[in-house]
This record gives C-alpha cells, structure tokens and sequence, in this order.
C-alpha cells in the first residue's frame, strides 16, 4: 500500500481521471412554472382576511408541497381546498415575490 502525503499523489494513483470532474446536478423542484393569480378575500370567514393562490395546475402533492413552502415562507397559516392554497392574513404582495423568484408568472387579483 502506497502512503499518500498530499493530493499530487492521490493523481499519480488515478491518471486516466484527470480532469473528469462533473459537478453535481442541481435538484429542482418537481414544481413546474405556472401562471398564478394571487387574490384577496374575506367573504364567509367571518371578515378575517385571507390570500388565495389560484391556478395551479399539477399533482396534488405537489400543490401541497407549495403549500407548504409559501405558509413557512409567510409565518401564516394556510390549507389546500378546491386545488386553491389558502393563507391566512393579507400576504399578497409577500407571496407574489417569493412565487416570481421562484419563477412563476403571477398576477395581482382583486381589491
């Protein structure tokens, strides 16, 4: 067994390998970039206000996976109901930002 003392020696063990290094493939979301609208409503929740996301179009998983994300993203709480993502508070302009960074096209609906 050859005793190593730096990384020059590590190449003299692996020639042909010089140079092959691919970096890694950078995991994305199983989301695809959607047209979203992002509405504002208080109607049949007792005059508390809520943001809908409407228009996505996918799994249901992965509708809850957004779901999920945009709730921790606000600190609000939220549901999934009719494949619309429902958060609890006037979080409009906050979700609008964090959906085009994620790339989607996103539309401000209503008041």
């Amino acid at each position: 067994m050859t005793k190593l003392s730096d990384l020059s020696d590590l190449k003299k063990l692996f020639p042909e390998a010089e140079g092959t290094y691919t970096p890694p493939v950078e995991k994305k979301s199983g989301i695809a970039k959607q047209y979203l609208e992002a509405h504002f409503s208080n109607k049949g929740r007792g005059s508390k206000t809520v943001t809908i996301i409407k228009g996505f179009e996918g799994s249901p998983d992965a509708l809850k996976a957004l779901a999920k994300t945009l709730k921790q993203h606000c600190g609000a709480g939220g549901s999934v109901k009719d494949y619309d993502i429902i958060i609890q508070g006037n979080m409009r302009d906050k979700i609008m930002a964090f959906l085009k960074k994620e790339g989607h096209q996103v539309k401000r609906v209503g008041g």
